[in-house]
């Protein structure tokens, strides 16, 4: 289970779509995430990128709570496909920030 809600996940996934106007905004919603959040971006954006499988979640959380060595917004924001690997990542758990994205962006 992630430690972090959809809504914030959208947020990072917008953000990092828009990442040459918002790089500076997204890495402060990023700092501002508690460590159990940061946790589980990294690895959510680590399932969506193949590096671990879905029904690895918990590996995965715990690889990224032992192997923090850098900032996570300096971590994440150094993947170039970031907002890809997030929806990959929710995609294979079977989880849709959609309405979140859409409740955001203010298409509802």
């Amino acid at each position: 289970m992630l430690d972090i809600s959809l809504r914030k996940v959208a947020n990072v996934i917008l953000m990092a779509r828009e990442m040459s106007r918002a790089e500076g905004e997204l890495r402060a919603f990023i700092d501002r995430l508690t460590e159990d959040e940061q946790v589980s971006l990294v690895a959510l954006m680590w399932i969506g990128r193949g590096s671990f499988d879905a029904e690895e979640l918990d590996e995965a959380k715990a690889t990224a709570a032992s192997e923090a060595t850098t900032p996570t917004a300096d971590y994440l924001l150094g993947s170039p496909h970031l907002s890809d690997h997030l929806e990959n990542g929710l995609d294979a758990l079977g989880l849709s920030v959609t309405d979140e994205e859409d409740d955001l962006l203010g298409h509802r």
